[in-house]
């Protein structure tokens, strides 16, 4: 038996009266031709002045292109819009009411559309809570890494530093990569990419070790996170002694000091790590990570590749770097540095000696009310924060600058050499051999009247280096080692470096009238520096005893307190003239 087609039609009616959901029937014009309860409910805040006779005109206010969407709908059925949210505002709302609503309109046949109205409110709020919780997870979370950021760092030290000072059991270990600088220059930003993303494994690695009798996990917690450039911070909370923290450290430090595959390349880049230990922390995030800061600085600037824990006085010498700093900056804008020299002189083979032969270029800081700044208390400073580039340009041209004004007045009597210090800045500093140029130009000296001093370490550290010297060097400019016997270079491969003069170090020079041992170093440097065509100069002379040996090794110059201590330019001159009347 069929069932009555009535008994099914009322059947339906009531199963649409009674949806959960608004449901209207209408024509293409928007013309309503049945609504549910359901969907009376939820337009009628809409319908206040229009009434619910066309859906277009109610829903108008909400999406007045509704109806060009559907004269725009061609096919004989189907979607014409799905999931469209219509927020109802303040002025169509009453607390506990749906804020907003979600549209899905679809075309029966040729005649009728039906839309479904319902209550999206809820939905929407977990949409944005979901957001809400992403965009919060993103702005703690280092991008490159995939490490929580510095932020989260902060976060994690408000609640630990929330504890009583007894129950502080946690540490901060704060790391920075050595070189990762030079390792930027010499093979480029995408391999310093690379690197950090191998340290930032490694690091992990190294918090999770097997068989670890420091069991991080069941004491307390731990957070290892970048917080910008190449600066990472461990947070290790359920410290039993600060020896166990200083052990993680030691592990942490063995693990980043193995040597990286990057595409191309094997990089060795050690860390420096600085400690905080949490019952002697201060009372922000902030100065707890700038306490761990500071220990870090200290192990670099003790050689880096180490770790030292905070201690007060730290804070106290950094404080005054600080100083140094901002004074630093004035001195340099209002000309408070100067520059004085040191005589260079020629030990002649028929034993007399020439005082004339050249003079090093060195800066001094007259300060406004600390009088004279001796040089080993800013020219680390001036390293750090980035000045040392501009100190060693205003020595560069103040140097030639009075090199020629001396040529004028003396004559033959005038050093025949200018001397002056290079430092890593300004051989990395783009453009530089330009400004070169423009100081030989602006001068008038002659590029073979200027030697320019790099220090061993510097010279041996990378190609991109070895390639400016090489660049200085096309422009007929001599080249100095500096400092030989200190650094990284030895005499194997003294004939790679582009120099002209090897000056080697006060440290062998000062023992050359007692030790049998320096003795044998200085000549073996003369000799194998001669046979590359280069000339020698013995630094740090300061009695007749060390003068007499390093003429007899045959070194080609001497420079030293027993010749001349530094001397401003009008002292300088005065010296030279008195050696002068001595020699006629």
């Amino acid at each position: 038996m069929l069932p009555d087609p009535a008994d099914a039609y009322e059947a339906l009616m009531q199963f649409l009266y009674r949806a959960p959901i608004g449901l209207v029937e209408t024509t293409l014009d928007g013309t309503v031709e049945m609504l549910n309860p359901m969907a009376s409910s939820l337009l009628m805040p809409l319908a206040a002045g229009t009434g619910l006779d066309n859906l277009f005109a109610v829903l108008a206010p909400l999406a007045p292109g509704l109806s060009r969407t559907v004269a725009a709908y061609t096919d004989p059925s189907g979607v014409v819009c799905e999931g469209l949210r219509l927020p109802l505002g303040a002025a169509h709302t009453a607390p506990g009411a749906p804020q907003v609503l979600s549209l899905n309109l679809m075309k029966i046949d040729a005649g009728r559309l039906m839309a479904v109205v319902s209550d999206a409110t809820h939905e929407v709020q977990r949409e944005q809570e979901t957001l809400s919780r992403r965009l919060r997870s993103a702005a703690r979370t280092d991008a490159l890494t995939g490490m929580p950021n510095r932020e989260a760092v902060r976060e994690e030290l408000r609640r630990l530093l929330f504890q009583p000072d007894a129950e502080r059991r946690f540490a901060v270990l704060f790391l920075n990569c050595d070189r990762f600088r030079q390792v930027n220059d010499a093979f480029g930003q995408a391999a310093g990419d690379q690197l950090l993303v191998h340290m930032a494994d490694r690091i992990r690695g190294a918090l999770r070790p097997p068989n670890d009798r420091i069991d991080l996990q069941a004491r307390g917690g731990q957070l290892a996170a970048r917080v910008g450039g190449d600066e990472f911070v461990i947070v290790l909370d359920g410290m039993r002694a600060r020896a166990d923290a200083e052990s993680v450290a030691t592990r942490l430090l063995d693990a980043l000091a193995r040597p990286y595959q990057i595409p191309g390349h094997e990089i060795v880049c050690s860390a420096s790590l600085g400690l905080a230990w949490g019952a002697n922390a201060a009372s922000s995030p902030d100065e707890v990570l700038r306490d761990a800061g500071i220990a870090m600085v200290e192990a670099k600037r003790a050689g880096g590749g180490r770790q030292l824990v905070f201690e007060p006085a730290m804070h106290e010498r950094a404080a005054r770097r600080a100083d140094i700093e901002a004074e630093l900056r004035l001195a340099i804008a209002e000309e408070q540095l100067f520059v004085v020299y040191q005589p260079v002189v020629e030990l002649r083979p028929d034993g007399g000696t020439d005082h004339a032969a050249a003079v090093e270029a060195l800066v001094r800081w007259r300060h406004p009310v600390r009088g004279i700044v001796p040089p080993i208390d800013f020219i680390g400073v001036a390293e750090e924060c980035g000045l040392i580039g501009a100190v060693g340009d205003f020595v560069l041209e103040r140097a030639c600058r009075d090199f020629i004004d001396w040529q004028g007045r003396l004559g033959a009597r005038a050093p025949r050499l200018m001397a002056v210090n290079l430092s890593r800045a300004q051989l990395g500093q783009p453009g530089w051999l330009a400004t070169v140029r423009r100081v030989l130009e602006a001068t008038g000296i002659q590029p073979a009247q200027l030697q320019l001093e790099v220090t061993e370490s510097l010279a041996a550290q990378d190609q991109g280096i070895q390639q400016r010297l090489h660049d200085l060097k096309a422009l007929g400019i001599k080249l100095a080692l500096d400092d030989f016997g200190t650094g990284y270079s030895s005499l194997s491969s003294l004939h790679l470096l582009p120099v002209d003069t090897v000056k080697i170090d006060r440290s062998f020079v000062c023992q050359a009238d007692t030790s049998h041992h320096h003795r044998v170093l200085i000549e073996a440097t003369v000799k194998v520096a001669q046979s590359l065509g280069m000339r020698t100069v013995a630094e740090g002379i300061e009695t007749a005893s060390q003068a007499e040996v390093v003429r007899s090794q045959h070194c080609d110059k001497a420079q030293g307190y027993f010749y001349s201590r530094p001397l401003p330019a009008p002292e300088l001159l005065a010296w030279l003239d008195d050696r002068g009347a001595l020699a006629a």
